[in-house]
């Protein structure tokens, strides 16, 4: 039998044991638990286990550990469901959720900060500069080309049809229409422009361009159209664009040199002309005046125009 000094246990330690033996010798609890004098007679057979292991254990360890038993010491009860259950789990586990839920707040982010710089940035961006172009651009510059027609002292249907745009524009304007405000704004600009310009309408006579054709027309093959070439000539000498529609598609093309109709009287009075020493000494045509929006025709002409022959 061991010595006390070759047992390491302490008392505390030893009732531990005891308690543990009895747990694990199903048989010896159920039995002696049942029987008039059981402390005893489990105490007798502990002492019996101990000594066949060559530990010598106090009679008062012993009792302690048969007291221990009964009161279910050295008994590791886990906690109940609960709220402190629940917090307790979640902060064992914080390395684990925190890395998911830290991936997840990393993605709202990034998502949310993508749509505020992708999407909703360029958009209030977008209706910012259309409320100051509403409210300011446009009004002002409808005033603006309002102001500098009045000042090229235009014929009067001409000031009729700026006053009319200029109205229409202000209203489209504070309805928030842009595109009519928009467009009502380009007509303006454009009439501006028409009265604005100064040019003589000649009649081309040079080599390689012809200085009159003709057309049969598909919806009277007996008829014939005349039409002498011209282009619209500036104070400066050079060509001055301008918007021709074309009576044969409809079409608006801007050009420096079309054909517009004539008369025969007019078209064969030309024709004569270059006939007699092959070039058109009187090639002017017609005047385009400051302030008007027509040109001033010097020989008679008829409406239409052609851009390709």
């Amino acid at each position: 039998m061991a010595d006390k000094a070759d047992a390491p246990l302490d008392d505390l330690m030893m009732a531990m044991d005891v308690v543990d033996t009895l747990r694990h010798d199903e048989d010896l609890v159920a039995k002696e638990l049942g029987a008039e004098d059981r402390d005893k007679r489990m105490i007798a057979r502990l002492r019996e286990v101990y000594a066949s292991q060559g530990i010598e254990v106090p009679d008062h360890i012993l009792q302690a550990g048969v007291e221990g038993l009964k009161e279910d010491r050295f008994v590791y009860a886990p906690p109940s469901a609960g709220a402190m259950r629940l917090l307790a789990r979640i902060y064992v586990t914080r390395m684990i959720w925190s890395k998911w839920l830290g991936g997840l707040v990393l993605a709202c982010v990034i998502l949310v900060a993508g749509w505020q710089f992708l999407v909703v940035a360029p958009r209030e961006r977008a209706a910012a500069a259309l409320q100051v172009e509403l409210t300011r651009e446009i009004p002002e510059t409808l005033t603006s080309l309002s102001q500098r027609i009045a000042g090229l002292n235009p014929e009067k249907t001409a000031l009729e049809e700026a006053g009319r745009l200029e109205s229409a524009g202000r209203t489209a304007a504070e309805d928030k229409n842009i595109e009519a405000a928009r467009k009502a704004v380009a007509d303006l600009r454009t009439l501006a422009s028409d009265l604005a310009a100064v040019y003589d309408v000649r009649i081309v006579s040079r080599p390689g361009t012809p200085t009159g054709v003709t057309r049969i027309p598909d919806a009277n093959p007996n008829a014939k159209n005349y039409y002498l070439i011209v282009e619209a000539i500036g104070p400066d000498g050079k060509a001055v664009e301008r918007t021709v529609k074309s009576e044969e598609d409809g079409k608006e093309k801007t050009v420096t040199i079309w054909a517009q109709r004539v008369p025969e009287s007019t078209f064969e009075k030309v024709r004569k002309d270059k006939e007699a020493d092959g070039i058109v000494q009187d090639n002017l045509l017609g005047t385009k005046v400051r302030g008007k929006l027509g040109v001033d025709w010097k020989d008679a002409v008829e409406k239409g125009a052609i851009t390709t022959w």
